[in-house]
């Protein structure tokens, strides 16, 4: 979408006449976009006086074109400043700008490629390295339009830092950065006519082809043969992506109901269900993969950013450049509301069960629910209803067929679309049922001990638990360790060095804010993940750290949850101001879901010594059947 669209005379002119940011900031009104405070206003009227500087010059025409806050296609993102023309050989080009007003940043680690710290915002903060920002927006830019890929249009990214001091400049300039400037140059505040020079490279007067910013807005979303061509490439001998069992059949029915919806052009809704490690995610990558390859318009979309950086990581195969390439694929629901009706061909919408009514900072948000379907010819929902873990959590079967009767699309719900083989948890269907009676979640059902064909153990000390993850870790680089929602975030807000205490001196930290591959980094293990980082995705082996909110009650033998024993910093999940009822159901849902991360294993600590020898005997009890009703009167 275009904000602030004008001739480079006419920007001069509003800058010179200092109105630049007012015009902006009407624009963003008259279209219903986010932003504006005072210090992003500020920021135009700064850094817009320094592109004035750079592109008063009489080699470049006064009627190429010149847009500021161009939101990109498929996101919510915007581009500071690009000015697009054609050079003295008839080239048509857009020159992407990324700006920033930083005077000085810092390398955070090694194998952090992607991030640098700086003061912004009124602290200091992870955020993207500028010339990673800007390729990774013209990448989205050349991916997705078609007049882009059929008019051979050169989509070229720079940075500008023109506060920025020389004396600083290394850190920026640091080997695990040079992909990305290479793709996107850098410039700081003594670049002014390198920065110049860089776009008389490539544009020096008006296009041929009219205002060619405007073509791209208004041209229609496509893959590019190239994103088309890298998918399949990536998914291609992917055993992590293979479909099996029901998976296929799902597969077939959202294949089958896609040529349909191009057919007849009305609305259809696909719900999918399924536990915890009966493959929804691999299934939505694989559909994914197909409609992509197909030409059409689909977006992988999850309101938790974790599953769709780790698949992106994953797909890729760590290779930098491919992951840009892809990532335009994966979307959050933030900002949908902003999309017009049937602007996707089909949105493949996982881990729905935690859509929510609005994100903060979606202003227009009104339902994601309502948003995904709206927005998408083919709407696919995989989700699992007893995975929701906060009070805010609105995705379900009624929320969805709500809202698919309110916007004319067909509903498809039948035993086609629901997976019941298990594959994590090493396909131990028995595994999932003992946690179920143990928590006391559905219908109790005979457990035999002797089936579980899954490696789990309790631990006495969580040093001991720890000890032997980092172990298989070694190996694997595949184990992790989770927590609910019980301990505080010290660490985040600057009040110790650790945020988990437990016996025998164990102490660790909640993961790396800003750590958005937690789950596949390879330097991640010492950290403990919480149920937003872990959930959506598995591990070979999970340690789970059970907290006080869950605890055995010997004399009425039941589980009891207790959310007052929830931290004050947990600001998402809502359970200390829950009902009764809704903050149990919570709790539960967290643990189970924790629980349930583990492909071959699950090593657990529980803080409450009663829950402990509850669970201990439990799995000892080797050539006997377990169900809880059955030993509610028995002690163990």
């Amino acid at each position: 979408m275009i904000v602030y669209s004008e001739t480079k005379g006419q920007f001069n002119n509003d800058v010179l006449s200092n109105n630049i940011s007012d015009k902006i900031l009407e624009k963003l009104r008259e279209n219903h976009i986010s932003g504006g405070v005072d210090s992003e206003f500020n920021s135009w009227q700064n850094s817009l006086q320094f592109m004035r500087n750079v592109i008063d010059d009489k080699g470049i025409s006064d009627d190429v074109n010149v847009s500021i806050e161009y939101q990109i296609p498929r996101t919510s993102k915007r581009v500071d400043f690009i000015i697009a023309g054609c050079d003295h050989n008839d080239k048509d080009s857009v020159v992407v700008v990324e700006l920033k007003q930083w005077t000085k940043a810092e390398k955070i680690a090694d194998e952090m490629q992607h991030s640098v710290r700086t003061f912004t915002g009124g602290a200091k903060r992870m955020v993207s390295h500028p010339s990673y920002q800007a390729y990774s927006y013209s990448v989205f830019i050349r991916n997705f339009s078609e007049q882009v890929q059929d008019n051979n249009i050169n989509i070229v990214p720079c940075a500008y830092l023109h506060n920025y001091q020389e004396q600083y400049l290394d850190q920026l300039n640091d080997p695990i950065y040079q992909t990305w400037i290479d793709e996107a140059p850098l410039f700081i505040k003594t670049d002014t006519l390198k920065v110049r020079e860089f776009i008389k490279k490539y544009i020096t007067k008006k296009s041929s082809n009219g205002d060619l910013l405007y073509l791209i807005d208004n041209g229609r979303i496509r893959p590019s043969k190239a994103l088309q061509d890298c998918i399949v490439s990536l998914m291609k001998g992917n055993r992590e992506f293979l479909l099996l069992d029901d998976q296929v059949v799902a597969y077939d029915v959202c294949k089958k109901t896609m040529v349909q919806c191009l057919k007849d052009f009305k609305k259809r809704t696909i719900i999918i269900q399924g536990g915890p490690g009966t493959g929804k995610s691999v299934l939505a990558i694989n559909l994914l993969k197909e409609f992509v390859s197909e030409g059409l318009n689909a977006s992988y979309v999850t309101k938790n950013s974790a599953p769709r950086n780790a698949f992106t990581r994953l797909l890729s195969k760590s290779d930098l450049k491919k992951e840009i390439d892809i990532k335009g694929l994966f979307r959050s629901p933030f900002r949908l509301c902003a999309a017009p009706s049937n602007y996707y061909d089909c949105l493949i919408v996982d881990e729905a069960h935690r859509l929510v009514k609005k994100m903060y900072g979606d202003f227009n948000g009104e339902n994601q629910v309502k948003e995904c379907i709206f927005s998408s010819l083919l709407s696919i929902f995989l989700l699992d209803e007893d995975q929701a873990i906060t009070t805010k959590d609105i995705g379900s079967i009624y929320e969805i067929r709500k809202w698919a009767k309110e916007l004319n699309s067909r509903v498809i719900l039948n035993e086609d679309t629901v997976l019941r083989s298990q594959f994590r948890c090493n396909g131990s269907d028995a595994y999932i049922q003992l946690l179920n009676n143990m928590l006391g979640i559905g219908e109790n059902v005979d457990v035999d001990i002797n089936e579980l064909n899954y490696n789990i153990k309790v631990f006495d000390d969580p040093n001991q638990m720890r000890d032997e993850l980092r172990k298989i870790n070694e190996d694997t680089k595949k184990a992790r360790m989770v927590a609910g929602y019980c301990y505080d975030w010290d660490v985040k807000n600057g009040r110790g060095e650790y945020d988990i205490y437990l016996k025998n001196d164990f102490k660790a930290k909640w993961n790396l804010e800003g750590d958005n591959i937690w789950a596949i980094n390879p330097e991640s293990f010492e950290e403990v993940g919480c149920i937003h980082t872990a959930q959506g995705l598995e591990f070979d082996y999970v340690g789970v750290i059970i907290g006080k909110d869950l605890r055995w009650d010997v004399e009425n033998n039941k589980i009891i949850t207790d959310a007052s024993k929830i931290s004050s910093d947990d600001k998402s999940s809502g359970i200390r101001g829950a009902s009764e009822e809704k903050a149990r159901t919570l709790i539960l849902n967290t643990y189970k879901t924790l629980l349930t991360r583990g492909q071959k294993g699950c090593f657990i600590y529980f803080e409450d010594e009663a829950l402990h020898n509850r669970f201990q005997a439990i799995i000892n009890k080797k050539g006997r059947r377990f169900n809880n009703h059955f030993e509610k009167n028995k002690s163990i």
